[in-house]
């Protein structure tokens, strides 16, 4: 028995068996729910309704096609593709650069998100086009990864960062990456200065709880040795001090701040140099949109970092800062829709966001080129 369907992205209509839940277009690749196509019925209101309802549904499906025909990013034209080989069996022969790329989309539950496995891969071509890291030395964690400790749950994530620093020498480059949901929660041992802990959470955060600021700086900041370099990227709401590195740049006034704990507390490396950029403030959100591609949903910071870093290859970190925050100020100006108000309802509210750098030390932002 097979189903006629027709896609919900190309328009194309195509056949698949009854048994599977979802089905791949053979068109353009996209994921649909099995259902087959439903007999036309005639609407309430008499001639009139149908005729505003065929008009409606027209114009969404020329909506849809014309979406369906921009050009497709790599990663949207075939399936996503995870290393071979888990670096976790090979601790010890990894190079000088390794980075832990985690997207959690939460696909069970009410609050899901779409663009977090797109950001992780995203962000795995950045890093091996760019900077010539080898996806043998990357962890990818998502729900889809076919190797169950490569799962974002709590204990994988946190077992995935002591691998990250493992054995670090000078000369060492360390990425942690992250695109999923944040929160804060109250800070009960004075070391924040807002008094609330920033978190990111798990897919299982539910029921084995979020990973606090407190464990990330224990297990990826502190025992950072002289000559290793990490560069944290968060992705989430409330992630500005993500890392609780001690000095947060504003870039307002240009000049670092102090983020140091009021309890006296010092959260410093080892020797090394930890830097962090952040979707946005401690009391701010962060968006998962279509505002800057049409082709798929992404992180807000990740696409326009993404965008920019391959666009300025000797790009500081002051200027990365300036050209991420015009991007997402000029998205602002432009609206949805080319400003149509009606549009712009359905497109929920203009980006608050603003992105964050903080560091371990201070160091001349418009002079020093970011380098992953």
């Amino acid at each position: 028995m097979e189903n006629r369907l027709v896609c919900h992205r190309c328009r194309q209509k195509f056949s698949a068996s009854t048994t599977a839940e979802t089905v791949i277009c053979p068109h353009c690749l996209a994921e649909n729910p099995n259902r087959p196509l439903r007999k036309p019925s005639t609407p309430p209101g008499g001639d009139q309704g149908s005729a505003f309802l065929l008009l409606l549904r027209y114009l969404l499906d020329k909506i849809l096609l014309c979406n369906s025909l921009q050009p497709q990013s790599a990663s949207a034209q075939s399936p996503n593709r995870y290393p071979r080989t888990c670096a976790l069996d090979r601790i010890g022969e990894v190079g000088d650069k390794r980075a832990v790329l985690c997207g959690v989309s939460y696909k069970k539950w009410k609050y899901k998100l779409k663009g977090t496995i797109n950001d992780v891969f995203n962000m795995k071509d950045l890093l091996i086009e760019k900077y010539r890291y080898k996806e043998e030395n990357m962890l990818l964690l998502t729900e889809e990864q076919p190797d169950a400790r490569l799962i974002p749950t709590k204990a994988n994530i946190e077992n995935c960062l002591k691998w990250l620093v493992k054995g670090s020498k000078s000369g060492d480059s360390l990425v942690f990456y992250y695109s999923g949901h944040g929160l804060r929660q109250p800070d009960f041992e004075n070391d924040e200065i807002d008094g609330f802990d920033e978190t990111i959470c798990p897919v299982d955060f539910l029921k084995e709880g979020m990973i606090l600021d407190n464990d990330i700086y224990a297990t990826i900041v502190k025992p950072l040795t002289d000559g290793v370099t990490l560069h944290a990227i968060v992705d989430a709401c409330h992630s500005g001090t993500i890392l609780d590195l001690e000095h947060v740049y504003d870039r307002e006034h240009k000049r670092w701040t102090d983020n140091k704990p009021p309890s006296g507390v010092r959260k410093q490396t080892s020797g090394g140099k930890a830097y962090c950029i952040s979707a946005c403030g401690d009391d701010q959100v962060a968006a998962d949109t279509t505002a800057f591609s049409s082709n798929q949903m992404s992180g807000a910071l990740t696409f326009i970092l993404i965008e920019v870093v391959r666009g300025n290859p000797d790009i500081t970190y002051g200027d990365l800062l300036d050209e991420m925050q015009g991007k997402i100020e000029k998205a602002n100006q432009q609206g949805c829709g080319g400003g149509s108000r009606i549009l712009s309802r359905f497109c929920g509210p203009n980006l608050t966001q603003k992105p964050l750098l903080s560091a371990s030390e201070e160091f001349e932002v418009y002079r020093t080129k970011f380098k992953l």
